[in-house]
């Protein structure tokens, strides 16, 4: 974003997917349909893990069925036993725990037969998404990056994406085996007792109204949890960050106190809702308990009258356990797919994106010549309000052009309209005499070497991060694109050389040696038209003076722009642009300008009396 915009506030602390309440979507039924259209390349795939996850759950479900004929058998066996007859039959139930084993075993591979596909179904599904995050964000105008922060982006791409996937490969076979446990639970219920069956359907409701109630106390506090933690996480970042800041300006204390306060009010809501969340489980445990002894009560006197056996009184024991479970599994599920959803809703939000609309492509430069003409430049990042205001100038081929006046002035907002980040509301620009929107943007800036204040390296060798401004440079160019910088030296004293590592934030060297390694960058591309954004701002006065030797030897026959506030780094320009609120006020060389004792003047005087001073 450019000096001149205003900033979007600062994105607190990443509260990842633990520290974040769980959104509701705003069109559930749109962005669920929109989601299912994922799965269609997938279609046979998914088809064959719900079979998976439905036979494995029938074998599940028929397993205590048969367990309970074992029972039977050993009961009705001892029985016979004390009356004088056979006794127990063993090879019956060698035979049926043989089957069981087997049902078993099968339940198993076809659970995990599911788990496995759906897993592969969707690991495929996030990777694709991320790639098309991705794309999305390589080809969205700078006017999107402006309006969303980079912490929301990185949350898309990262967190929310995530969320989908882990959501997605645990309830979509939780549901379906839940679904079938439940009414393949209450079938066999029924075959074995419809008054056992009814007395279970009416203490459940029971344990369902209190859970219910349970859930509705703690969900407030938990959802503050979440939103604490998301505060301290917020916290604790600003804070690491800018340790230096609080340590200058003896902020300790203070942010102990602030933090002290989040921390309290964290444990306050986070205990109340552990606590209630852990009442959940011993009601339920102490509703099934009465419920298991209704049961046993009622299946002894059934069972004294002969009208069920013993093995199906343990059969449907058994039952009512597993019934209670797949209950609570589809309310989660349900939460599962309100976040699920939400998620998506945020990547389809990001996908929909408007890209950066390519005008149709005219004409394409070879080598340039480098005159450059603004003609009646209008441009604001709001349309309403204007920061360029009918800007214009020509520059001839090699000469160097600095643009100077205060923060605010549009100095950075013209170089952006040159290499097209942004195109102009009105007038035009053009590059000998070809209107830049004629251009395609790849074209356009393949021709410019740019060094911004902010330095950007990535984690990779100081060699890769040099030849990045041109792939293909052997060896040789990156170190001689090093020497014109004044670098060669410095990395020569580093561990590993040209081969030394930069971490991610590149804090394994300094400010200034950053700058000079993205001006070893812009070197190595030999462009024909040259920019440098307060290029010098991180460096030494000595470094300062070595880079100016270099630039000039790189800016021979080269059209160059050079936005600086240290005015005495511009004094041979061959232009001079002195701007004010998106205008130029002021226009000639070093002596013309402080001749006429305008605002260049008064700029250039102030700068040196303060630095005499």
């Amino acid at each position: 974003m450019s000096k001149e915009q205003q900033k979007p506030p600062m994105m607190r602390g990443g509260h990842g997917r633990s520290g974040r309440p769980v959104d509701k979507p705003k069109n559930f039924k749109k962005s669920a349909a929109r989601l299912i259209k994922w799965f269609r390349p997938y279609t046979i795939a998914l088809l064959i893990a719900l079979l998976a996850a439905l036979v494995g759950t029938v074998f599940t479900i028929i397993g205590p069925k048969i367990l309970g004929q074992a029972t039977t058998t050993i009961f009705v066996g001892i029985n016979s036993a004390l009356k004088g007859g056979e006794g127990i039959d063993f090879t019956l139930i060698k035979r049926i725990l043989t089957l069981l084993v087997g049902m078993y075993i099968i339940s198993s591979f076809f659970a995990f037969l599911s788990a496995f596909i759906m897993s592969g179904i969707t690991q495929k599904i996030s990777k694709k998404m991320r790639k098309d995050l991705v794309d999305v964000i390589h080809t969205m105008p700078f006017k999107s990056f402006d309006a969303t922060t980079h912490g929301d982006i990185l949350s898309r791409v990262t967190n929310d994406v995530d969320l989908l996937s882990q959501n997605l490969n645990q309830s979509s076979i939780q549901l379906i085996t839940s679904l079938t446990t439940m009414i393949g639970v209450l079938v066999m219920m029924l075959s074995i007792s419809l008054l056992m069956t009814i007395i279970t359907l009416v203490i459940l409701p029971l344990s369902m109204f209190i859970i219910s109630f349970i859930i509705k106390k703690s969900q407030k506090y938990f959802i503050k949890q979440q939103k604490t933690l998301g505060e301290i996480n917020g916290q604790i970042e600003e804070v690491y960050s800018g340790q230096l800041i609080v340590k200058s300006f003896n902020g300790e204390k203070e942010q102990k106190k602030i933090f002290e306060e989040t921390n309290e009010e964290l444990y306050n809501c986070a205990w109340k809702s552990q606590f209630l969340s852990g009442l959940m489980m011993p009601i339920m445990h102490s509703i099934g308990d009465i419920a298991y002894v209704a049961i046993a009560l009622l299946g002894g006197l059934l069972a004294i009258r002969q009208t069920i056996t013993v093995g199906d009184i343990q059969a449907f024991i058994q039952y009512m356990k597993s019934f209670t479970q797949p209950i609570s599994q589809v309310a989660q599920v349900s939460n599962l797919f309100q976040s699920t959803i939400a998620a998506a809703e945020r990547v389809f939000e990001f996908l929909d994106e408007e890209p950066e609309i390519e005008t149709e492509v005219v004409c394409t430069l070879n080598r340039l010549d480098g005159n450059v003409e603004f003609s009646h430049v209008t441009f604001g990042y709001d349309k309403n309000k204007p920061v360029i205001h009918d800007f214009s100038a020509r520059i001839a081929s090699g000469q160097k052009v600095a643009i100077v006046g205060p923060t605010g002035a549009g100095k950075t907002t013209i170089v952006k309209l040159l290499m097209r980040f942004y195109d102009v509301d009105k007038g035009a620009i053009r590059i000998d005499s070809h209107d830049i929107k004629e251009l395609s943007r790849e074209d356009l800036r393949s021709h410019f070497g740019m060094v911004l204040q902010d330095a950007w390296l990535f984690k990779g060798s100081i060699r890769e991060n040099i030849r990045y401004g041109n792939i293909n440079a052997s060896d040789e160019m990156v170190e001689q694109a090093a020497k014109l910088a004044h670098i060669d030296h410095f990395i020569h004293t580093l561990p590993g050389g040209y081969d030394m590592v930069i971490n991610e934030d590149s804090s394994n060297i300094s400010q200034g040696q950053k700058q000079l390694i993205t001006i070893a960058r812009a070197m190595i591309m030999d462009p024909e038209i040259l920019i440098l954004d307060e290029a010098t701002s991180s460096v030494d006065t000595r470094t300062e003076a070595l880079i100016q030797q270099a630039t000039q030897r790189v800016m021979t026959n080269r059209t160059s722009f050079i936005i600086a506030h240290r005015l005495s780094t511009i004094r041979n320009a061959d232009l001079i642009l002195v701007m004010e609120d998106g205008d130029i006020v002021e226009m000639g060389n070093h002596e013309t300008l402080i001749t006429k004792n305008g605002m260049y003047a008064d700029l250039y005087h102030a700068q040196f009396e303060k630095g005499s001073a």
